[in-house]
């Protein structure tokens, strides 16, 4: 409206000086009130286009809150139980539970094998981010880990009896409530917020930033993965990431760690992308990452929104990559069963004990053992202290460098 303004007055005094408006009748009258007209239908089309861009944006927002689901049945579960669940030791940092789920169903998911009724967790990984924002620390839970499940509610509304299990048994009968209360149970750490993603949706985000580069030391072809890559620099569409972090057999020494690890040098490089101006800045690519994610997420109620999403990763795109960090619990191979993990003890409750107070802990890359070294770090609390260190990567590194 001020710049129509602006314009009508510079446009009468023009004419004013052209002799054009200097009697109040005739055809300087006529030309003004024909401007008048004009500046009043250009002042009704800003307002058009104001109040549709305004319409546009709030309905781009409406799809994206939309496409969110809520997991009210894992609310609803882990309300019943509250008073057993671990309590937060530090205001403001965040324990999120991320859980990619091996369903069959779905639209897309068929292809990965028959729909048995179930799923289980393919993949699940802890994700503390410290209370200042300074530094996220994503520890990998390794499905074949054997665990104390407690009795959980079935999607039948039955409950099952606790047992001792592989971890991933744990999805398979009751869900993410039932995850999540294993978890707390595992580690003692209070899981705040929780994500589920299944195949489908981790491609759509993996095409949706124009495919992630990885480094192959060597080429890798896995038929059961349907996957057939050349050695060197590959950028990987959806379809081929997935392959590439659930392959077992042809990669590595086909152990599932060794997954894991793949699977977090993965990860790295996919933040190292999202994080890239030209995703974050560009709003012609950072929508179908947005409509992606949002899409192929269940989460806990609180952030199944586009504003309890922005409130939980507002922070996040100020973390340097290096201190990004991925990390496998320390594990070894289970003492009756070698098919099967068990926790390295005591190097798992020192880790869980730090997370639990928001301590520094500390990755490097090595071949030999979980937990390397105690390395000088600060501890807000009590003084200079030792971080340990484990074995792990960060967002920064590059495999091929």
């Amino acid at each position: 409206m001020t710049l129509v303004r602006h314009e009508g007055a510079r446009t009468v005094n023009d004419n004013v000086r052209r002799g054009l408006g200097a009697s109040p009748a005739g055809e300087g009258l006529l030309r003004r009130r024909r401007r008048r007209r004009w500046a009043r239908g250009a002042a009704l089309a800003v307002g058009v286009v104001v109040v549709a861009a305004a319409g546009a944006g709030w309905a781009v927002y409406a799809k994206l809150s939309a496409n969110i689901t809520p997991d009210d049945a894992a609310a609803a579960e882990l309300a019943r139980y509250e008073r057993e669940r671990p309590t937060a030791l530090v205001r403001d940092a965040q324990n999120i539970l991320l859980i990619g789920s091996d369903t069959r169903a779905g639209d897309g998911n068929g292809q990965y094998g028959r729909d048995l009724g179930s799923e289980r967790s393919d993949t699940t990984i802890l994700l503390h981010l410290a209370a200042d924002r300074r530094s996220a620390t994503a520890v990998s839970l390794p499905r074949d880990l054997m665990v104390d499940i407690p009795g959980c509610r079935r999607a039948d509304g039955s409950r099952s009896e606790p047992v001792f299990a592989m971890f991933n048994h744990a999805f398979q009968v009751g869900g993410s409530a039932c995850t999540i209360r294993t978890v707390e149970k595992l580690t003692d750490i209070r899981i705040d917020h929780h994500m589920v993603v299944d195949f489908s949706g981790f491609k759509e985000m993996v095409d949706a930033v124009d495919g992630v580069q990885v480094c192959l030391k060597e080429p890798i072809d896995d038929k059961a993965a349907k996957l057939k890559l050349p050695a060197g620099r590959v950028t990987l569409d959806g379809e081929q990431a997935l392959g590439y972090v659930r392959a077992r057999k042809s990669i590595g020494d086909g152990s599932d760690t060794e997954r894991m690890e793949r699977q977090q040098r993965f990860l790295g490089a996919l933040v190292n992308k999202v994080q890239s101006n030209d995703v974050l800045l560009n709003p012609v690519k950072l929508y179908p990452v947005l409509d992606a994610a949002t899409s192929s997420l269940t989460t806990d109620p609180e952030l199944a929104s586009l504003r309890g999403l922005y409130q939980l990763v507002r922070g996040l795109r100020d973390i340097p990559a290096e201190h990004v960090q991925f990390l496998t619990v320390p594990r070894e191979s289970y003492v009756y069963d070698a098919n099967r993990d068990q926790l390295v003890e005591p190097e798992a409750q020192k880790l869980f004990a730090r997370l639990r107070a928001d301590q520094p802990v500390a990755v490097a890359r090595s071949d030999s053992q979980e937990v390397l070294r105690e390395t000088p770090g600060a501890d807000p609390g009590n003084g200079p202290s030792a971080a340990p260190t484990f074995r792990g990567n960060t967002a920064a590194e590059h495999t091929c460098e």
